[in-house]
């Protein structure tokens, strides 16, 4: 896992850790904490999970017959500090960084992080996650708007996020991360 830098902590402000979250109750809520804060979401919709599942299907297809790395549908947690635990919709780690999957988790930077909105977590999605990923150099980062048929492609660019690609309605979706693959956005609606 990443070092974590020191950051002072408001006096008085309760952060929260990887510990504190295995605390949790199970109750079909969704539990992350965002640099120490905690953040609940109910469970996702059924429409949410048909894109989940679609999307799934056509990149663990592509990932497996090329051998790329494993991949992981939610909830798979992903510990980027211990005070920064998350749950994106979709994970894919490159062979390069498999040393970061463990037996509690994925432990550290992958190569993609998936985020499928909804209107609880599209400013989240959109800002405090893209934010957390870029800050742990996690170099690929999707999101995916069902309301809207959009799919966006960013890259690390520095510190921040850059679109390079986005696909709607019956558009193909193409990423630098997996050449050779073509995603008909319209595929992941149905």
């Amino acid at each position: 896992m990443s070092s974590i830098s020191t950051q002072s902590i408001p006096q008085g402000k309760i952060v929260l850790t990887y510990d504190d979250y295995c605390e949790l109750p199970n109750d079909r809520n969704r539990y992350e904490i965002l640099d120490g804060e905690l953040s609940v979401t109910p469970a996702p919709t059924t429409k949410h999970q048909t894109v989940l599942g679609n999307l799934h299907r056509l990149l663990a297809n592509y990932v497996v017959a090329n051998q790329l790395g494993p991949i992981f549908i939610a909830p798979t947690d992903l510990i980027l500090a211990p005070t920064t635990v998350v749950q994106p919709d979709l994970i894919f780690i490159g062979n390069d960084r498999r040393g970061i999957v463990t037996e509690r988790a994925i432990e550290g930077a992958p190569t993609l992080a998936v985020e499928i909105l909804s209107p609880t977590t599209q400013r989240t999605d959109r800002e405090t996650k893209a934010q957390l990923y870029a800050k742990y150099a996690v170099p690929h980062y999707w999101l995916i708007d069902p309301d809207q048929q959009t799919l966006e492609a960013y890259e690390l660019a520095g510190d921040q996020y850059k679109l390079v690609a986005k696909a709607q309605n019956a558009e193909v979706f193409t990423a630098s991360l997996f050449l050779g693959l073509s995603i008909p956005v319209a595929d992941l609606w149905v």
